[in-house]
């Protein structure tokens, strides 16, 4: 199913606001393996000019999804989440976000476009502190992969026999050859 394209330009948001803390950057830090100081050491974020531990950049994924998910579950949009892929994340800070910042997420979708028998989304989610203060615009670009197989299979002239040779799995492409050879005997 394409993607609703009369949705471009649809805003979702603001959210709730979301309280960044010291525990929440230390374990986004540790899952990505940042070793800055600066994400744990709220007297060395300090003496770097900060008002306290800041995040590594693309914590801001965690607000930027959160919010995103209400365009992606709108039902008249069209999405069908368990055929995307995601293409392409992007972060432009005003500033980094510190422990203690309250800030709310608003996500507008830019762009719906069909490539093919895939439909490509782009959109943005501006985080902003609950006083206005602009601190990231993350940009993201979900691919909903539409192709069905069947087609797929025509247009390439593929067999599952030629996708288990493909897939180096000689002994299932032998199988199957054996299967059809003998079902097209009776």
């Amino acid at each position: 199913m394409a993607l609703n394209t009369g949705f471009v330009g649809r805003v979702y948001g603001p959210g709730e606001p979301y309280e960044v803390s010291r525990v929440k950057i230390a374990d986004f830090a540790d899952a990505i393996g940042e070793p800055s100081e600066l994400c744990r050491d709220a007297e060395a974020a300090r003496r770097a000019g900060y008002p306290d531990v800041i995040a590594p950049p693309t914590f801001a994924v965690v607000l930027s999804m959160a919010s995103a998910r209400l365009a992606n579950d709108d039902p008249g949009l069209g999405l069908d989440y368990s055929m995307v892929v995601h293409g392409e994340q992007r972060f432009a800070h005003s500033r980094p976000l510190h422990a203690g910042d309250q800030v709310v997420a608003t996500t507008t979708i830019e762009s719906i476009k069909a490539v093919g028998a895939l439909s490509m989304m782009v959109t943005s989610t501006d985080l902003t502190t609950i006083a206005g203060e602009h601190v990231c615009t993350a940009r993201s670009t979900l691919v909903e992969r539409g192709a069905r197989l069947d087609l797929k299979d025509i247009l390439w002239r593929a067999t599952p026999a030629d996708w288990a040779r493909h897939a180096g799995r000689t002994e299932i492409e032998a199988y199957l050859r054996r299967k059809i050879g003998s079902e097209k005997r009776e």
